[in-house]
């Protein structure tokens, strides 16, 4: 008699996160990992705005008022972003499940431009879409993208260095994604804009943040 194997039970989905509406109308800093941050430049949005770090860029902003991060491999990287003060958001559904005080939020890996159901992202590819869409469902209508650069400068991907599995970022799918942003702004009622030194991502206004936060 054959013996029938039983499928291991699924695992269950972390309760589904719905984000609230609470910097309606404000402006959002959305911080990268690109090779051109800097500490003084995350030091000049403290205070300004509302802030999303992006997977190590809660290094330089520990106050941050939210901290993304997509990867599952990335939350075992870094036992201590765990003690993160702020929200701490993720695509990875086995990152919610197996770390209590992560917030779930799925993901559309297909859909273009931003999601406006605040239980869904848009995906973009990448983190730094994701957080995009995630200052969006807060409620942000202006928001001011630093380290995006999305491009290597020289051998450097990062402003840390490279995350410990020496992943390579697929730039060029990455920036033909944000163009499905920039085509939805007006319907949406929002600005971005990217304070990025010699980003490549271009298809949004570029500024400096002193002109920005008309700083003197």
């Amino acid at each position: 008699m054959a013996t029938v194997r039983k499928k291991p039970p699924a695992q269950e989905s972390p309760p589904r996160w719905q984000v609230p509406t609470l910097w309606s109308g404000e402006t959002a800093v959305c911080i990268g990992g690109g090779s051109s941050l800097t500490q003084a430049q995350v030091d000049l949005v403290r205070g300004r705005a509302r802030v999303v770090a992006i997977n190590d860029a809660y290094r330089l902003a520990p106050w941050a008022d939210v901290l993304y991060v997509a990867d599952y491999r990335w939350w075992e990287w870094h036992d201590a972003a765990r003690s993160f003060a702020g929200e701490k958001v993720t695509y990875s559904a086995l990152a919610a499940t197996r770390w209590p005080g992560l917030r779930w939020l799925p993901g559309d890996t297909r859909a273009p431009g931003l999601s406006r159901n605040p239980a869904l992202l848009h995906c973009g590819r990448n983190s730094g879409y994701q957080a995009i869409n995630l200052a969006y469902l807060y409620g942000a209508r202006r928001i001011v993208l630093i380290g995006y650069d999305m491009q290597r400068t020289g051998d450097r991907g990062h402003w840390f260095g490279e995350h410990p599995n020496k992943v390579r970022s697929h730039y060029k799918n990455w920036l033909d994604s944000y163009d499905t942003i920039a085509k939805q702004l007006p319907a949406l009622g929002l600005s971005i804009i990217n304070a990025t030194p010699g980003s490549a991502l271009r298809c949004f206004p570029m500024s400096r943040l002193d002109e920005i936060f008309r700083l003197v």
